[in-house]
């Protein structure tokens, strides 16, 4: 198994953008992990006014891919929570704090955290120096593009 990055927890250095990776590459702001060079969507999304970290997420494995622009949001280390709905689809939430929970789950009566904290949350948040929050430039989208397949 691949060593997981201590900076952006991937051992997928190419795994993300996962949807429309040139769209996202071209014309969003990206986290660019200093440690491996993994771009992960930081931008806002227009409609919805909230970064892609804020949305819910299928499994655990895909959350963890985007943890490292809450962390950086926030400046301290966030947590993946599962989320079950009274349907019981569930899914996972990346959030700051208990208290973040408890706020989102008042808003949302129809889903319900079984545990009350983090699934997955990393022991302590840390600033990486070489990594930059930025858009890339046409050539650096060309070369990650070629390096995901």
């Amino acid at each position: 198994m691949d060593q997981i990055c201590e900076e952006c927890y991937s051992s997928l250095s190419r795994i993300t953008p996962l949807l429309k990776p040139r769209n996202c590459l071209e014309n969003h702001v990206q986290y660019i992990c200093g440690t491996c060079g993994r771009c992960i969507c930081i931008d806002k999304d227009e409609k919805r006014g909230v970064q892609r970290w804020n949305f819910p997420f299928k499994t655990l494995e895909i959350a963890k891919l985007y943890l490292r622009t809450a962390d950086i949001s926030v400046n301290d280390n966030c947590g993946i929570y599962e989320i079950t709905s009274k349907t019981g689809r569930v899914s996972y939430k990346i959030l700051h704090t208990n208290n973040d929970l408890k706020e989102y789950l008042n808003k949302n009566k129809d889903k319900t955290c079984y545990q009350n904290a983090p699934v997955y949350k990393v022991k302590e948040f840390k600033i990486f120096s070489n990594s930059q929050i930025r858009k890339l430039m046409k050539e650096e989208v060309e070369i990650y593009l070629q390096e995901q397949k």
